[in-house]
């Protein structure tokens, strides 16, 4: 199951406490307690994993180390260990207290989301020739601490779009063993599945209904995710009894959520077809050529309809240099 949003607990280390001491050795009466250290950092870093979100899922709060506290013989504390979490290439961190949003998108990146606190300084920086004993010593400071949702703002380069049980999730599992769950109803499933084709990322995007843009349904929850989907592959079942008011309907929501999504590149399957005679069959693709060229026949269970799609996800998987 793939996870795409989550809030957690983000908390960076306390600096570690300043060190009251002396030197008692024979002669030496000086001032010798060192710094803290100062607290981890927590980072957000990308990785290729697209369900690394899902580790999110029950744990909630996630701590840096704190400094050690300051010691005898100058000894400063040692800082704390930063916190590095991995999430997903196209994820955006939102702080929800200071409204500032961190976006990573690009394998090795690296961003600091809360910042450990200084360690406290030890009695030996509060000497002077008027204090030749100072008592004095700094606690550490906190260090930052927030609350963040995740956000994964899928990547990928192929999104399968169209109506609930337009044969989208049966496509995914033909083409890429993606294990997703198909049901004969109506009703769309409740987040994206993802699959792997020789290193070609395909989405199955729940299926849209009509308002989805305006968040009905589960809509702007995952038109999102098309937005940042290369090419799309419109699935338009051949059950359908009116399939230009079926296409229309899912690109009216596509460009009121995002207008650029108009002119994104769109593949046509008229799919099911082993549901309807061949003269239907015919007669369906004529119709939906009238709409867009680049319009084919698929069923599931029908070798050489699935050999096509694996060319053309071939032929956009060699364009896009994957």
């Amino acid at each position: 199951m793939l996870i795409d949003e989550v809030t957690i607990k983000i908390s960076a280390g306390k600096g570690g406490d300043g060190c009251v001491a002396f030197d008692h050795s024979k002669g030496g009466r000086g001032p010798t307690g060192a710094s803290g250290g100062r607290g981890g950092d927590v980072y957000m870093a990308a990785t290729s994993n697209l369900n690394a979100l899902g580790k999110f899922r029950f744990k909630k709060e996630f701590e840096a180390e704190d400094g050690h506290n300051g010691k005898n013989q100058l000894l400063d504390g040692r800082n704390g260990e930063d916190l590095t979490l991995e999430v997903p290439i196209g994820t955006i961190a939102h702080n929800l207290t200071t409204r500032r949003d961190f976006e990573i998108m690009t394998p090795g990146d690296k961003i600091l989301l809360t910042r450990g606190g200084r360690g406290g300084r030890g009695n030996w920086f509060f000497r002077s020739s008027t204090n030749t004993t100072p008592q004095e010593s700094e606690p550490g400071k906190p260090g930052q601490e927030f609350n963040f949702t995740l956000e994964l703002n899928l990547i990928a380069q192929v999104g399968f779009i169209g109506f609930p049980s337009a044969g989208k999730s049966s496509l995914l599992n033909a083409l890429t063993k993606a294990d997703a769950k198909v049901a004969a109803y109506p009703f769309t499933t409740l987040e994206p599945n993802l699959g792997d084709f020789y290193g070609l990322i395909i989405a199955d995007i729940p299926g849209l209904i009509e308002g989805a843009s305006e968040g009905k349904g589960l809509g702007t929850k995952f038109l999102r995710h098309i937005k940042r989907t290369g090419i799309l592959i419109h699935c338009i079942s051949a059950e359908s009894d009116n399939l230009k008011r079926d296409y229309d309907i899912i690109r009216k929501e596509l460009v009121k959520y995002a207008p650029e999504l108009e002119n994104k590149k769109e593949y046509i399957f008229l799919t099911k077809t082993d549901l309807i005679s061949m003269e239907e069959k015919d007669k369906k693709l004529e119709e939906l050529r009238k709409i867009n060229s680049d319009v084919s026949a698929l069923s599931v269970y029908d070798y050489d309809s699935l050999e096509d799609i694996k060319k053309l996800l071939f032929k956009i998987k060699n364009e896009a240099g994957i």
